[in-house]
């Protein structure tokens, strides 16, 4: 069976680091170390790992703040394991986990895989409603996860592992505060590894607990897609576009509707509907469900807007690579 390390990132979040390392003692196989990456954080949780030493095989490092990509690259130059998975702070893992990478990895001839992520009964509303608007056909496109093709699958960063070789010849994680994930995917495959989806390696991933966190975290996701496509034209996609129509259709149907003419809006309502009543469907909850057109209506709209003002800073007025809310991302 191959040898795992679990390499952790983490920034001012002691209790979601308490959650994760009390998930990770539950693990049905308990061969597996833990790299804890203390990103120059001002509310540490050296104390909280200190509590886990005996529990788990546990290691934790402290550094200067230079975000989550650089941190991962930190704690996987420390790791001893033939494959470094990368987790957030922010996830609860299952118990199947660890066991059921070991035993997908023991058969399947690939380099990096990644893993889907789901809500836990734990779960705040709002939390479950986000969780709803980035998984969904009628948001994501469902690509996130479990929808996509397990030979084209892009690992992503709260849920990833590679093989030593892919992090040495890669050189891990690039500068990009957003978007990192995705740019690492990218080498991954352009340097003719082979990647795959476990679908059963799956999380609980806790993402933004508000409305206003999960905007702040989308707009720079939006943002970061243009970042991407200046480092891999070849990867913008139609779909990528889709967010920013929406913004454009919502912009339309409200003035629509200022000059009598409620067609346009009829179909964001309709939009609307469908969401709530696929969400309910989904979550067996009538208040998720309508908390799901806010997220969902954020999820779109607040990628829309970060895309549109990636465009006009780099394409248009030929600026250098940003992103936006880095000082206040977490309030």
């Amino acid at each position: 069976m191959p040898t795992l390390s679990l390499v952790v990132p983490v920034y001012n979040r002691p209790d979601e680091v308490r959650e994760l390392l009390e998930s990770l003692c539950t693990q049905s196989d308990t061969d597996f170390e833990v790299v804890i990456v203390e990103d120059g954080s001002s509310i540490t949780c050296k104390e909280v790992v200190d509590g886990y030493i005996g529990k788990l095989r546990i290691s934790y490092y402290t550094k200067p703040n230079s975000g989550p990509g650089q941190s991962r690259n930190y704690g996987a130059e420390r790791a001893a394991g033939e494959w470094i998975i990368f987790l957030d702070s922010d996830c609860i893992i299952p118990v199947h986990y660890v066991s059921t990478v070991k035993g997908f990895l023991a058969s399947h001839a690939i380099d990096a895989f990644g893993g889907p992520d789901r809500a836990h009964e734990s779960f705040t509303r709002i939390q479950k409603a986000i969780n709803y608007s980035m998984t969904s056909m009628l948001t994501t496109g469902g690509i996130r996860g479990g929808a996509e093709r397990m030979e084209k699958f892009h690992p992503r960063s709260f849920n990833m592992g590679i093989t030593r070789e892919v992090f040495n010849k890669t050189g891990g994680f690039s500068a990009m505060r957003f978007g990192e994930d995705i740019d690492m995917s990218i080498r991954i495959m352009e340097g003719g590894f082979r990647t795959g989806l476990i679908k059963d390696a799956y999380v609980y991933h806790k993402r933004r607990a508000t409305f206003r966190q999960f905007f702040k975290q989308v707009h720079n996701s939006g943002i970061a897609r243009i970042n991407l496509y200046k480092r891999h034209p070849q990867t913008l996609k139609l779909v990528h576009f889709l967010p920013s129509a929406f913004v454009v259709f919502v912009l339309l149907s409200v003035l629509s509707a200022a000059i009598i003419d409620f067609r346009l809006i009829t179909g964001l309502l309709l939009w609307m509907v469908l969401v709530a009543i696929d969400a309910i469907i989904r979550t067996k909850s009538l208040m998720i469900g309508l908390l799901a057109i806010v997220s969902s209506f954020i999820q779109l709209f607040s990628y829309g807007l970060g895309f549109i003002r990636g465009v006009w800073r780099r394409l248009i007025l030929k600026g250098d690579e940003f992103s936006a809310f880095n000082r206040n991302f977490y309030k």
